[in-house]
């Protein structure tokens, strides 16, 4: 084929030595002389002038063949990569980790779009606590991950979607209903039901800012079960407004605070992601970018 002979043509020329191209090329320095020599022999030209001791020189017609070359591997580079891009997103497989509440609302919607684009990659959802997640991104069990970003300086490449509002979430006939607002220090004397795992720090800070001591009577992992605790009157909660809102029989509030976190899905290396994985944040990112 011509194409690996161009391939040692523009390597000579850009090393300016056929042993350099040789020892680029992983090929013989005969064997880079015969591929130039069968060149010149094809078209019936000289590319470049070859004097012991002294420079490689191109030719005039060496160096106008030599553009055309170059654009050609071009080209071809430009083909590969989109043969290359095409196959990976046919075939290809995204392991996403994700917490209950961005399993239940974040993640049709950014489903429901991807597939409309690419239909044949294969998702696959790993449920777990947040802490859990952060694990699986570190060891590579899966490929993306939803995390609420706490600070700036995240070990992960992250993708922002939409700030962690807060709200707390209470009962039919609650004397919260006839607030308008709700702020931290009405819940010092409400029972709580106070979320284990990832909300908890989180929660326990913003009860410790507003100097306000909260009467938890239960700390429950699962948001299900806290929505339905909260529903049969058992206390009042405080979490995620992205998940309560959407929980039937109770009432939700937001709190009124400053600096909310934001829920992001987080990858260990923009770089080192598959075609697949970078479709699948430039989704997201569409899906949420006014929010």
């Amino acid at each position: 084929m011509t194409i690996p002979r161009f391939e040692v043509f523009s390597e000579v020329i850009k090393l300016g030595s056929f042993t350099k191209a040789a020892e680029a090329l992983h090929m013989t320095q005969s064997a880079v002389s015969h591929s130039i020599a069968s060149l010149e022999n094809e078209w019936g030209v000289t590319l470049l002038i070859r004097e012991k001791g002294k420079d490689l020189v191109l030719t005039e017609i060496g160096y106008k063949i030599l553009i055309q070359v170059r654009e050609i591997l071009k080209r071809i580079e430009h083909i590969n990569q989109e043969i290359a891009l095409q196959a990976n997103l046919e075939i290809g497989t995204i392991r996403i980790g994700s917490f209950t509440s961005a399993s239940a609302c974040l993640l049709p919607k950014i489903i429901s779009k991807f597939h409309k684009k690419y239909p044949k990659i294969e998702l696959k959802l790993f449920e777990g606590f947040y802490e859990e997640i952060m694990e699986w991104l570190k060891t590579g069990a899966i490929d993306v991950g939803f995390i609420i970003e706490h600070d700036l300086d995240c070990e992960f490449y992250t993708i922002p979607l939409l700030e962690d509002t807060i709200a707390v979430a209470f009962p039919e006939n609650h004397r919260f209903l006839e607030k308008d607002v709700i702020r931290v220090k009405d819940l010092k004397d409400e029972p709580l039901i106070m979320p284990k795992g990832m909300y908890q720090s989180y929660i326990e800070e913003i009860f410790q800012k507003a100097k306000v001591q909260p009467s938890v009577r239960f700390e429950v992992q699962d948001c299900n079960t806290i929505a339905s605790m909260v529903n049969e009157g058992l206390g009042v909660t405080v979490g995620s407004e992205l998940f309560l809102k959407t929980q039937p029989n109770i009432h939700t509030k937001r709190l009124p605070l400053e600096n909310l976190r934001k829920v992001a899905l987080a990858c260990m290396s923009k770089q080192a992601t598959t075609p697949a994985v970078q479709s699948f944040l430039k989704v997201a990112t569409e899906v949420y970018s006014h929010s």
